[in-house]
């Protein structure tokens, strides 16, 4: 009959053996794993890049639209402010010029007092046949050189009625007036005057002048 063995506690029950612990071996090959890495790193840039450029060209149209909206408007503005130039400048050189004509005019008239009046007469006494009388006012100043203009006209016109020449201080130097018995005839320079400005005036409101001002005719 066997002997029991007596029982000892000097044996540890927590602990086991374990064994060695083998290497991990990766699955995937370093080679490749380093070029998918660098293919990854590569569509990372090349994506980076194609949005960079998407981006910057959004910018840069969206900079060009509001740039072309700001050229326009002020292309705008500096057409409107040259046509307002330029309508000035055109008002300026006319009203320049009818004031230079008017002051020549004048000065004729101070200088030959008789010229329109001589062709007035000369005009009107060629279809005065018939008619009894004629009666010229005329500036005081100039009523004996008029008698003799008139004279003369009668004997190259035919004209063989009455003539009257009256010295009238109403009347403007070279101003005068013909009148018969069913007609008559005024010399105003005050009034050729105003009908001057009116068409100065209409021709400077007439959008046709502007047109022919831009195109040179």
């Amino acid at each position: 009959m066997a002997q029991a063995a007596r029982f000892t506690f000097d044996l540890d029950l927590g602990e086991r053996p374990t064994p060695a612990m083998a290497p991990i071996r990766p699955t995937v090959p370093e080679d490749l794993v380093a070029q998918l890495v660098a293919q990854a790193r590569e569509d990372a840039y090349a994506e980076g890049v194609a949005q960079g450029e998407k981006n910057a060209t959004a910018m840069a149209a969206q900079t060009l639209a509001a740039a072309a909206g700001t050229l326009a408007t002020r292309t705008g503005e500096m057409v409107a402010a040259l046509d307002d130039a330029m309508t000035q400048s055109r008002r300026e050189a006319v009203e320049l010029a009818a004031s230079i004509g008017r002051k020549l005019a004048l000065h004729l008239l101070a200088r030959h007092p008789t010229v329109e009046l001589d062709a007035l007469i000369a005009e009107c006494m060629q279809s005065l046949n018939g008619v009894p009388h004629l009666v010229i006012r005329c500036h005081p100043d100039i009523a004996d050189a008029i008698r003799d203009v008139a004279t003369a006209h009668m004997q190259t016109s035919g004209f063989a009625g009455r003539l009257v020449v009256m010295g009238d201080p109403d009347q403007r130097l070279s101003d005068g007036r013909l009148e018969w018995v069913d007609g008559g005839l005024v010399r105003d320079i005050a009034a050729i005057s105003a009908d001057i400005d009116k068409a100065i005036s209409a021709y400077l409101n007439t959008p046709a002048a502007a047109n022919q001002e831009e195109t040179g005719h």
